[in-house]
């Protein structure tokens, strides 16, 4: 697996959803590329910060964030239930 194709796995990875093999082969990919690691690393956080930003479903947005944004949020939140 390459460090590319890591990327399209990332999310499918984190939520358990790819077959056991995909799953060694990125687990592999992730023993020897640290850079992948850190890439991993991150995106956890994103998805951590994402969740703990709109855990209160009645907390008031800011001015300052787009519209487009807060749609796109709610949006992927509808999906996700």
């Amino acid at each position: 697996m390459t460090c590319r194709e890591l990327t399209t796995f990332i999310a499918d990875y984190l939520s358990g959803d790819v077959p056991p093999d995909t799953r060694r082969e990125f687990e592999r990919h992730l023993e020897v590329c640290p850079t992948c690691v850190t890439y991993l690393r991150g995106y956890e956080d994103t998805i951590k910060l994402g969740r703990r930003a709109f855990a209160e479903d009645d907390a008031p947005v800011p001015d300052t964030v787009p519209e487009a944004l807060v749609e796109a949020v709610l949006n992927a939140r509808a999906r996700s239930h």
